[in-house]
């Protein structure tokens, strides 16, 4: 996602994978929240969307062994698309390539140092060792990050003792599925839908496809093998049934799996995203104990770094720019860290006190405020990055996805962000806010046009589609609205550098 999004500003990235091609294990099933409005904002949705068996949006999700039903919220920002992960990464690596990215698969960095001016990796290719330099380095190197390492940045955190072990396999014919998903298992009865706790760890199924699959996974205790979990080494069928029968004390037929994997959960976050010219995304820089968050934040660490650092590259990035990479999406993981951290306190008790805080969260999750609140929370829609000097409520937010009407036709906000560019949106014809920012027209798109409900008279969107700083509404007057042109004027300043 990075080198994508460097390539679409204009940087021509090298990407070094130590693996000989994308790996075929499917750690996650999908992605959704932020992530996935940010990807319908570079215009890459219906790509994504057809590669999608399933290509319906979810909104039923797990959080903390509790099913959360998110599907009554009118404008529910917690919409997911089930695509396996090796999908979604052949999909962006195509779009990388296509862009401009060089990707060499079979090449390991084994070191790295680094002086004032570039950083140098020490690399081991298919033709042996060499060096390569670059201004900047970022380590997408996932949790045992060896860039991380090198350059000395902290990951404190906890492994937890738990294996999990998740399988999608075919529903045995001597299994009757019942309505609302509850199985009948012969010799076994009922087995209901959803989670299970009890004194060996945790079971849940879930029937998927039209009853025709079911969605098995378990959670138990083996610190030694929670260590090792999330090697390389294939999961076998019989490796699932053997823990749904140390779980759950009863065999569940099984018939033929499409997905076999297992993992353990950490809770990690680097003590800092940047050390000199080395950088950190993804989960290099965070572990998350629950699923449906890693890939997220790390999408959206991606698209927050990109524009930044090419701006830099590019030669007009302000002095401090790359340092607030750190200062906004660090915050944001702890955040993401603590909402799961929250999951594993709900779903790790199995005594009565632990099952009347489920109860109890499940009930409180019955009121919309509550509900909406959550949704937010899990999706990563309630991210505000701090904007200095930007007084306006909008100015942080995600920029909404307004149809306006320009002089070339109706488009929406979504559109305007295909290309990552800034973008000064005039919505209510204002002169002297495009005045202001002509002298960054290079940098810059400055765009006229009307929106049926206008939120500010003028809004300026970084490229990661954030709102820079935003006008309120001016007064009658032939100086109506002069006070903002000095707050409009900074921003660019700070944000796009010297006119």
């Amino acid at each position: 996602m990075l080198a994508g999004e460097l390539s679409l500003a204009g940087i021509r990235p090298l990407v070094l994978e130590k693996r000989p091609g994308t790996s075929a294990v499917e750690r996650a099933s999908g992605f959704g929240g932020q992530a996935l409005t940010m990807l319908r904002y570079r215009g890459l949705f219906e790509r994504f969307r057809a590669a999608s068996a399933r290509p319906e949006l979810a909104a039923r999700f797990p959080f903390g062994s509790l099913h959360i039903d998110l599907e009554r919220l009118a404008g529910n920002p917690m919409l997911a698309m089930p695509l396996p992960q090796p999908e979604l990464v052949r999909l962006l690596a195509e779009r990388a390539v296509e862009l401009g990215t060089t990707i060499s698969y079979g090449h390991e960095v084994t070191g790295i140092t680094q002086d004032a001016d570039l950083v140098t990796a020490a690399v081991r290719g298919p033709d042996g060792p060499y060096q390569v330099s670059a201004r900047y380095v970022v380590g997408c190197d996932g949790g045992h990050s060896r860039i991380r390492e090198a350059a000395g940045i902290p990951f404190p955190g906890t492994t937890y003792p738990e294996v999990n072990r998740m399988g999608s396999v075919a529903i045995h014919e001597s299994v009757t599925v019942l309505d609302g998903g509850d199985l009948n298992v012969p010799g076994a009865g009922v087995i209901p839908f959803g989670y299970t706790h009890t004194d060996r760890g945790v079971f849940a199924v879930a029937p998927r496809e039209g009853h025709e699959a079911m969605l098995v996974y378990t959670t138990e205790d083996d610190q030694a093998a929670a260590e090792s979990a999330d090697g390389d080494e294939p999961m076998t069928l019989a490796e699932l049934a053997g823990s749904v029968r140390r779980v759950l004390g009863v065999d569940l037929p099984m018939g033929e799996p499409t997905r076999l994997t297992r993992f353990s959960y950490q809770a990690r976050l680097a003590g800092r995203y940047r050390d000199g010219r080395v950088l950190l995304a993804g989960d290099a820089a965070h572990l998350f104990p629950a699923g449906g968050q890693g890939i997220g934040v790390g999408v959206l660490d991606a698209v927050n770094l990109a524009w930044k650092l090419a701006a830099v590259l590019a030669g007009w990035g302000p002095a401090g720019l790359l340092d607030t990479y750190h200062e906004e999406r660090r915050p944001v993981a702890a955040r993401a860290l603590m909402q799961c951290r929250a999951q594993v306190a709900l779903r790790r008790g199995n005594d009565a006190e632990a099952g009347a805080l489920r109860e109890l969260f499940q009930e409180l999750l019955t009121d919309e405020p509550a509900l909406r609140r959550l949704a937010a929370l899990i999706a990563g829609a309630d991210i505000r990055y701090p904007m200095p000097g930007a007084a306006h409520p909008l100015a942080g937010t995600f920029a909404p996805d307004l149809t306006v009407h320009t002089d070339q036709g109706t488009t929406t906000v979504a559109d305007l962000m295909h290309e990552a560019r800034p973008v000064l949106l005039d919505l209510a014809g204002r002169p002297g806010l495009r005045e202001a920012a002509r002298d960054w027209q290079g940098r810059v798109d400055v765009i006229t046009a009307k929106a049926d409900d206008r939120p500010a008279d003028a809004l300026l969107i970084r490229p990661d589609a954030y709102i820079a700083w935003a006008a309120a509404p001016a007064g009658p007057g032939p100086t109506a609205g002069a006070a903002s042109l000095p707050g409009l004027r900074e921003a660019l300043r700070r944000w796009f550098g010297a006119p």
